[in-house]
């Protein structure tokens, strides 16, 4: 079993739940994608650069994060942090949206912000 696979099964069964859903569609939509655990949670890379990953918070559930997700145009992801990064958390499962989900994962393959060389210039 991999790192990913761990992390799912280590986490409450609700959340759990969503993570399965999650890195199911993640890795069908992604797949020239490398993932792992960075910083604790699961992340998806382009080259070497992150594309999307999810946290768990215990007041607010799953957090699904695209690093570029500002870019995106999709109201339905909020912004994060000071970067480019949008999110959107899941309580249950049935609150994904498959169709939106996976229209944001296909312009995450596209478009991928230069996290890797902005950490480099800093």
């Amino acid at each position: 079993m991999n790192d990913i696979a761990n992390f799912v099964k280590t986490q409450p069964a609700e959340y759990a739940a969503i993570c399965h859903v999650l890195r199911t569609e993640i890795d069908a939509v992604l797949t020239k994608a490398t993932s792992k655990i960075w910083h604790a949670i699961p992340v998806w890379f382009i080259g070497e650069n992150p594309v999307v990953g999810f946290s768990i918070t215990s007041k607010k559930g799953v957090n699904l994060l695209f690093w570029n997700g500002q870019s995106f145009g999709e109201p339905a992801l909020k912004a994060a942090g000071k970067f480019r990064a949008a999110q959107i958390q899941f309580t249950d499962v049935s609150q994904i949206d498959l169709k939106a989900f996976r229209r944001w994962l296909k312009k995450a393959r596209t478009d991928i912000w230069d996290y890797k060389g902005l950490c480099k210039r800093a």
